[in-house]
């Protein structure tokens, strides 16, 4: 089944101008009528880090979770995180960013990979503890702007290390939006069989041009979960690229709407797309 994973958060951390709480809340509220698998809606990582995302406690204490089947995700750097991220109940998912590239890894969570890999593993075990299901988005999957080595395996290398400890939810994230579509099949077409325990599913960057392919190369990979953020708001401030955006989801939902049976409430998401446009302002 397609799972469509929209993510507001990651449009609002690099947003230049702070977005007020009740902004946020009204805007969050109005996305979780629209029918997304998944709502990526905050994160508890440190306030100097990441300053927009200060209010992420104040802002889930007001969400509406009554008349929705919308699930919600949130992103943490640590334990810390995860720990406070666990004491909400109507958070399903913690997502936590893996990058394969040493350099991102230190600049992203100012860890190595080795002591990332560590944390993941303390994470996990406060995931099954406490109920919920941790999503790792492996960084950088597709290449990296800093020189560091990269070669594909370390794809299967890592999901393989992922998997072995219990997690079921892995995304290849092409942060700086280096990805062929010819790369993005070679990987889904490795992973997916390989790992059928598992949901290997795509955070795509890309430019207005290019996305489609990028997309269709993944679909007919087999992947069936897709990362968006409505009219391609945001990307990764840590990636210091401004050229590359996240996958507009308006365009995801006209491409599976030609592909899948996947539906949404029109209504609400042409709502939603509105208020984006007087949020991101």
């Amino acid at each position: 089944m397609l799972q469509l994973i929209e993510c507001p958060r990651d449009a609002m951390q690099g947003w230049a101008h702070p977005i007020a709480t009740d902004v946020k809340v009204a805007y969050l509220n109005q996305l979780l009528q629209v029918g997304f698998h998944t709502l990526d809606c905050g994160s508890f990582v440190s306030p100097k880090a990441i300053p927009q995302m200060a209010d992420t406690p104040q802002v889930l204490a007001q969400l509406n979770m009554q008349h929705t089947t919308t699930k919600l995700l949130v992103i943490v750097a640590n334990e810390r995180g995860a720990l406070e991220a666990c004491g909400f109940d109507h958070i399903t998912y913690i997502g936590f960013p893996f990058s394969v590239s040493p350099t991102f890894q230190q600049r992203n969570t100012n860890s190595t990979i080795e002591e990332s890999w560590e944390r993941v593993q303390r994470i996990q075990a406060l995931c099954t503890q406490h109920g919920k299901t941790l999503v790792v988005y492996l960084s950088m999957a597709f290449g990296n702007p800093y020189g560091d080595a990269y070669d594909e395996s370390v794809l299967q290398y890592w999901t393989e290390k992922m998997t072995a400890i219990g997690i079921t939810i892995v995304s290849l994230a092409d942060t700086v939006g280096v990805a062929t579509p010819e790369q993005i099949s070679t990987a889904l077409q490795a992973l997916i069989p390989a790992f059928p325990q598992a949901i290997i599913g795509v955070h795509l960057h890309s430019t207005a041009l290019h996305w489609e392919r990028k997309v269709q190369a993944a679909y007919q990979a087999g992947c069936q979960r897709f990362d968006g953020a409505l009219k391609g708001i945001g990307g990764c401030p840590m990636a210091q690229n401004d050229l590359v955006g996240n996958m507009a989801t308006e365009n995801l939902l006209a491409f599976f709407k030609t592909h899948t049976h996947l539906t949404v409430n029109e209504d609400a998401l042409q709502v939603a797309l509105a208020m984006a446009g007087r949020v991101f302002v």
